[in-house]
């Protein structure tokens, strides 16, 4: 007979459900699909079956099962799963972008994330997600993920994160979980129960399918079996098909049914069935002999896989010995050779190695864990790797809670170091329950609160830090640096007084007089968090601490605290001294590249390119940083550098450009939960809505800006100054304009600032000299104010001159100033148009420059991009000066510039380029639908406004000199 059925038997309806969700992810449409059930139901089977049906398909596949053996290897189903992938399809990491070296975590060679860089399971996650719906691009994919039950936290976390986000890639997501308690089985409920994925709970088989699942083990038509041997199967294995094919192999091993042609009949010893064979696994085990039976009970204490050499030292029995039981036949139905690993051995089902341990009572059981414990102690003495935990888990099984507590501790440690924080929490909580020693409690809690602050739980770190106090053994200085690393993590999250109450335990801890290498983390902590708080000398006190933290960080070193001090000090000290914060800047990049800190390397630059183009609108450096950290798979550094690069994109007045970075940015920082920058970024969506006039669009980008629980009254410089303010101007709002800047200044009074762009140091002083409430006092001491020497500001502070200039008689002086100012101007299309409109104004009053020429200039850029009240205000200055006011008919926008600004209408054009032909003005006339008098009138018009002597010149300038 075959081991198992070769065709999947009963499971029509689960079919028919996968396959509509693999037609719907080939489609572009994914989703997700979880089979549950008892262990041998079944789902393995209907896993492996969909496989096929997907690969019949063409579409590409993605297969990994989770392990119960020894310790939860993290990320284990995923890593199997992208492997599985490359095995087929060749897939360059380039092509994820920065998600590439992402997924270097999994896939070797694909490049390693910088250590660091604070990069999330959900950026893995998103890593893990963008791989199935490059794979699956036109074709759909199916990522199956058998035994999840088993799975590590890092999968389940990723696994989570691909059920919520997977509906709109072209994959399936197909996962196998045995019912029960497992955190794997809540995921898939509670999942279901919000509607995100699909659950199949597979029950046992019913009697005619039964029937015709033995049949097409047997070979034969179900129908002509014996109907006490199908009676046999049901009540041995109550319809569940593993349980019914290890029944059945035994049958017919025990000659209860034979062959008999083509059909089966009952044998001669039939009527010696006993109860016993529905129990065919105990059966099986109570014939194997006593030495099998104390290998493979050792090997079933030990997991569902298994080393040879620790069974062997376990028992005491040679190679010979060990390996003849092992393959024997009775034994060679309950385990086989691991095809994964050499010299390991693994239970063909979990339901053998359960019968296995059944036969034993408690005590046996505790004995044998300890004597297995004991061959791992001998033969890993260190415990690398994945022993910490196989070892911690067999001291439990043998009792010793204490001795499996250390070891938990020194595995979730050493998790928590290779970057698995969410292990790291889960081993570090067995330890907390299992200690008792103060000194070994204090160690697993410290350990603990590492993981759970890095892990992003920070709930958790705040409510567990609080325990400290009752936990012995524990120095002030471990405890200052506890408190310290749940301070930056409170930080992180937004909860600003926590913050600061954690930092300040933790400087209290230390003493009066402490050791400046265990203050200086603290101090970059409250730099950073005296920079979010009132007050009239926090900006100073900013200052010292990150001043203070970067000296002693470089000299003992500290490389990461230094690296942070030196870039807080470059964003504290430019409005100063922008030469120095580029300096900092500069040293921040000189020390992490010193010390191979890529992450902190990459934040420099990122830094250094927004000083570029803060003070040169040059974002090369932005985006070389932007494209680093793709390449290093930094991607919270990548977005970052991106919005930069889309607040520099909003300035030149690219906003279909900026709008694009934005959106698309967003939709992945919404996704990997990056709070800070999709809060920066819905504030830049707010500017660009501003920078376009739309007050609408603004508006309801602040609200979501607030709603993400963003502070406008800190981000006031920004939101008003920056948006605000230019959305007013561009609806020819000055008061509101007035109001907006006051409400931007209201954020920066009281002393310096590091909100750049607020207006205050160019657009607000514009203003204040436009209303006669500023002079040159006010002026002077701008224009020597280092803050302003950026370039956006500049051009402001320019226009600000020449009207002081103007008013003053000095109207030369003036004129020139305005070159100067559309110099300063030129990268930033739309505040250089909004100058031109507003000097122009002034200019009109006092009687200098070229009033209609900046007008006519500025009203053309506003109309083109349909800015209608400050095109309309540009025109009637134009009809107050008495200037020719350009008409805006149809075809106006094929008049070239030339032509333009010097008054030539679209009609006007179109004559002209008929005369090009050498046609008469009747001919003309006739084209056009007009009289030959308007034809006459147009070419009047042309030469006057050409400049031009007469027709022939006009034709020949038509013909463009060619005639």
């Amino acid at each position: 007979m075959r081991p198992h059925s070769t065709m999947l038997i009963g499971r029509d309806r689960e079919v028919s459900v996968v396959e509509k969700a693999l037609a719907e992810a080939r489609g572009g449409r994914g989703g997700a699909v979880f089979v549950t059930g008892e262990a041998g139901i079944g789902k393995s089977r209907l896993l492996s079956t969909m496989t096929e049906i997907a690969y019949a398909a063409g579409m590409r596949l993605m297969r990994g099962r989770a392990s119960s053996v020894g310790p939860a290897t993290p990320l284990r189903p995923l890593t199997e799963a992208a492997l599985y992938l490359l095995r087929m399809e060749r897939v360059e990491p380039a092509e994820l972008g920065p998600y590439g070296p992402i997924l270097g975590r999994m896939i070797p060679g694909w490049g390693e994330p910088p250590s660091g860089g604070g990069e999330s399971l959900v950026v893995l996650a998103e890593a893990t997600l963008r791989l199935t719906g490059l794979a699956g691009h036109g074709r759909g994919c199916l990522l199956s993920l058998d035994d999840l039950h088993d799975a590590d936290a890092e999968t389940l976390a990723v696994l989570e994160y691909l059920v919520d986000n997977v509906d709109m890639q072209p994959t399936l997501l197909l996962g196998g979980i045995r019912e029960g308690d497992s955190v794997a089985y809540a995921l898939a409920r509670t999942a279901t129960q919000r509607g995100r994925c699909t659950m199949l709970e597979l029950g046992p088989l019913r009697r005619p399918t039964l029937r015709r699942m033995a049949g097409a083990c047997l070979d034969a038509d179900g129908a002509r079996l014996p109907e006490s041997a199908v009676e046999l199967l049901w009540a041995g294995s109550a319809g569940n098909p593993f349980m019914a094919e290890q029944m059945l192999k035994v049958m017919v091993d025990e000659e209860l049914i034979v062959p008999d042609g083509g059909s089966w009949r009952l044998g001669e010893h039939a009527a010696a069935v006993t109860p016993e064979l529905t129990r065919p696994l105990a059966r099986r085990l109570a014939i194997l002999g006593p030495q099998t039976l104390e290998v493979l009970s050792a090997a079933a204490t030990f997991g569902p896989r298994f080393p040879l050499a620790v069974v062997q030292l376990a028992t005491g029995l040679s190679d010979r010995v060990m390996l003849s039981l092992l393959q024997d036949d009775l034994a060679g139905h309950l385990v086989a050779p691991d095809e994964y690993t050499a010299d390991w051995y693994t239970f063909r089902h979990q339901l053998n190695r359960d019968a296995v341990l059944a036969r034993m009572d408690r005590a046996e059981q505790v004995r044998l864990a300890a004597t297995v414990a004991g061959a791992v102690d001998t033969l890993f003495p260190d415990h690398p790797g994945e022993w910490c935990e196989v070892a911690a888990r067999l001291r439990l099984d043998a009792g010793d809670r204490p001795a499996a507590g250390r070891l938990f501790t020194e595995a979730g440690r050493r998790a928590l170091a290779s970057g698995a924080a969410a292990s790291a929490v889960s081993l570090l909580d067995r330890a907390t329950e299992l200690l008792t020693d103060a000194s070994d409690r204090a160690d697993a809690l410290e350990q603990l609160l590492l993981a759970l602050a890095e892990a992003g739980e920070v709930e958790r770190a705040l409510t567990s830090i609080n325990t400290l106090d009752q936990v012995r053994g524990l120095t002030p200085r471990r405890r200052a640096r506890l408190h310290t690393q749940v301070a930056w993590a409170a930080a992180v999250a937004g909860r600003l007084d926590e913050a600061v109450h954690q930092a300040t335990v933790a400087r209290g801890l230390l003493g009066p007089v402490p050791a400046p290498e265990d203050i200086a983390p603290i101090d970059v902590v409250e730099a950073h968090l005296a920079l979010d708080i009132t007050g009239a000398d926090q900006f100073d006190r900013a200052e010292r601490l990150a001043r203070h933290a970067a000296t002693v960080a470089e000299a003992v070193p500290l490389p990461v605290v230094a690296c942070q001090a030196w870039q807080l000090l470059g964003a504290i000290v430019r409005h100063r001294n922008p030469d120095e914060a580029t300096r900092c800047l500069e040293r921040a990049n000189v020390l992490a590249a010193r010390h191979g800190l890529p992450i902190w390397e990459i934040h420099a630059l990122i830094r250094l390119g927004n000083d570029d183009a803060l003070r040169h609108a040059d974002t090369t450096r932005l985006e070389e940083s932007r494209d680093k950290a793709g390449r290093v798979g930094a991607v919270t550094a990548h977005y970052q550098a991106e919005s930069s690069i889309a607040l520099h994109t909003i300035l030149r007045g690219d906003y279909p450009a900026a709008r694009a970075l934005i959106d698309q940015a967003l939709d992945s920082t919404v996704r990997l939960k990056l709070l800070e920058t999709t809060r920066y970024l819905l504030l830049l969506r707010a500017v660009c809505a501003g920078h376009e006039g739309d007050r609408t669009a603004m508006t309801a980008a602040l609200a979501e800006f607030e709603r993400w629980g963003g502070n406008l009254a800190l981000h006031a410089p920004r939101a008003h100054g920056l948006a605000g303010a230019f959305c007013a101007l561009l609806g020819e709002d000055r008061r509101l304009a007035h109001d907006e800047l006051a409400r931007a200044m209201s954020g920066v009074e009281g002393g310096p600032s590091i909100y750049y762009l607020s207006g205050r140091h160019g657009l607000h002083l514009l203003m204040r000299v436009l209303a006669g409430e500023a002079d040159w006092a006010e002026y002077d001491a701008m224009a020597v104010d280092p803050a302003s020497a950026l370039r956006w500001d500049r051009q402001f502070t320019q226009f600000a001159y020449a009207i002081l200039l103007g008013r003053a008689g000095r109207g030369a002086e003036a004129a020139d100033a305005v070159t100067a100012a559309l110099e300063a101007a030129e990268p930033f299309e739309m505040s250089r148009n909004l100058g031109l409109r507003l000097v122009a104004e002034a200019a009109i009053v006092d009687g200098w420059g070229d009033p209609p020429g900046w007008l006519r200039t500025a009203e053309r850029y506003f109309h083109d991009r349909d800015v209608r009240p400050v095109a309309d205000a540009c025109r009637a200055l134009l009809r107050r000066s008495g200037a020719r006011v350009p008409q805006r008919r149809a075809g106006v926008d094929r008049v070239p510039e030339e032509l333009r600004s010097v008054g030539v209408t679209g009609r006007e054009f179109e004559v002209l380029e008929l005369l090009a032909g050498r046609m008469g003005n009747r001919e003309i006339a006739d084209l056009l639908h007009v009289s030959p008098r308007t034809v006459e009138r147009h070419v009047s018009n042309l030469l006057a406004k050409t400049g031009l002597p007469n027709r022939a010149a006009l034709r020949k300038f038509a013909a463009g000199g060619q005639e």
